[in-house]
């Protein structure tokens, strides 16, 4: 999940889907902006495409990460 302050919700989605490992980004109305798939191996690469990648775009204001168990 993907909070920003930005009006260019575009290319911010265009941003964090040409992170590696970002499999899909979808523009959501509500509590978050975006919602971003993401298939890693680990944690060590979920730390690199959140903390490395989506806040390091400018407009990115916060991220919460929710993994998949199954």
């Amino acid at each position: 999940m993907v909070k920003a302050n930005t009006g260019d919700a575009d290319r911010v989605k265009e941003e964090i889907e040409a992170i590696e490992g970002v499999e899909e980004a979808h523009i959501v109305a509500g509590d978050v902006d975006f919602v971003a798939r993401v298939r890693v191996d680990g944690p060590k690469e979920v730390k690199a495409v959140t903390a490395d990648g989506v806040l390091n775009i400018e407009g990115v204001e916060d991220t919460k990460t929710y993994i998949a168990m199954n």
